[in-house]
């Protein structure tokens, strides 16, 4: 997957017989001290000094209001939306965290914010004239109400922060590869197919990666991870990193999962490595027995660039409820490419030119995604609320205000 902008630490790895002492120390350090973020309430002491401190700390909150669930929560001045409802258990769609995605995107109903930092093609003037905010940088300035759907399916999951092994490394395209990682034996991450996890790297900053392995297969988590030419940790990845290799990851994360509360038919789209949290969602369907008429539509450049070409022709070929549906955007005469051709969500469009009762999972280049959106939303009749993405955000994507 793309060396997005989510995070993590590389260490010189272990010899064989330190391996289990590094994890043990590693945990401990972990876990004996993590991060607190603070309570929903104010701690109002019994001393009047104290007491004082925290009434005058209280006054600067905002209270957010979610409709239609009607569920409230408090802002402390200066915090995020998104920061603050994720602090106390209120799960809100988001992707990216930094305003380059539009995951968290949603409505106010009433009240007025600092929009924060974001990317104008994310958040776009018209739609802040129709009150479209970023969960993830609007800053109240007064009590708000929001049109946001709470999501309950990952509300009891802990995010964990953990040290990994590098397992394995398998190459499976020119700039393409297959990384495998174990987390300690007594430790075991609970997650949702097509959550992510951070990586968390010695200068602070974090890159995030979507698990291509469903909850059912949680040996080991699987990520593919795109070469960014100059990334800082894809340059890593492709390089230096060996297997053994130990790191620090954060996760699960995000809210890309199927909702299986849904009987509607399912369009996936994936552009390149964007295949990933698909992957895990059509496995862990296959496995659940849901039986939802599904199609996946895999976009590349090249015919190479489709990694994982035979395994989505395998699922086809075994699951008469699933299509899959390749496509390739600049294949050479040499690649004897015969199928469809073109932007992998125009095909979407010939196919699905009413997509009123669908609900679709599109994941991959930001491009790709904010065409899907506009496009199936705008001119085939696709609901707003059932187009869920996952936006592979790079640095470069959010360094740009």
């Amino acid at each position: 997957m793309q060396d997005r902008v989510r995070r993590l630490e590389f260490a010189k790895a272990p010899g064989p017989v330190q391996i289990h002492a590094v994890f043990a120390r590693q945990e401990l350090q972990f876990m004996g001290s993590p991060e607190r973020g603070r309570g929903a309430e104010c701690n109002i002491a019994k001393t009047s000094d104290q007491q004082a401190f925290h009434l005058d700390h209280c006054s600067h909150m905002h209270t957010v209001t979610l409709q239609p669930s009607g569920h409230q929560f408090p802002v402390e001045d200066g915090e995020a939306v998104l920061t603050a409802a994720l602090r106390q258990g209120f799960v809100l769609p988001y992707g990216c965290k930094n305003g380059a995605c539009g995951s968290c995107k949603c409505r106010i109903l009433s009240g007025s914010v600092d929009y924060g930092v974001y990317q104008a093609k994310t958040l776009t003037e018209e739609e802040k004239a129709l009150g479209k905010v970023l969960l993830c940088q609007a800053k109240p300035l007064s009590d708000l109400t929001l049109e946001a759907r709470t999501i309950g399916a990952a509300k009891d999951i802990q995010v964990k922060k953990l040290p990994c092994r590098v397992q394995r490394m398998e190459r499976l395209s020119e700039d393409s590869m297959l990384l495998q990682l174990k987390l300690p034996a007594n430790e075991k991450l609970v997650f949702l197919a097509g959550q992510y996890i951070e990586f968390l790297l010695k200068d602070g900053s974090r890159r995030s990666f979507s698990m291509a392995n469903p909850p059912h297969d949680a040996e080991f988590i699987e990520l593919h991870i795109r070469h960014v030419a100059g990334g800082q940790f894809t340059d890593h990845v492709f390089g230096k990193m060996k297997e053994r290799d130990i790191l620090r990851c954060e996760g699960p994360l995000g809210t890309f999962f199927l909702r299986e509360e849904s009987d509607k038919p399912i369009v996936f789209v994936a552009s390149g490595t964007g295949f990933a949290p698909i992957k895990a969602v059509i496995e862990h369907m296959f496995h659940k027995g849901i039986a939802r008429p599904a199609t996946l539509y895999w976009g590349g450049r090249r015919p190479k660039d489709l990694y994982m070409h035979e395994l989505a022709q395998k699922w086809a070929a075994g699951n008469p409820g699933f299509t899959y549906v390749p496509v390739i955007s600049d294949a050479l005469p040499e690649d004897g490419w015969s199928g469809r051709s073109g932007f992998v969500h125009r095909a979407v469009m010939q196919d699905f030119p009413d997509l009123s009762g669908y609900q679709v999972y599109a994941c991959g280049v930001p491009v790709m995604v904010d065409a899907a959106r506009k496009d199936f939303t705008g001119t085939c009749k696709l609901p707003e609320d059932e187009f869920y993405a996952d936006s592979f955000t790079t640095q470069a994507d959010t360094a740009k205000p």
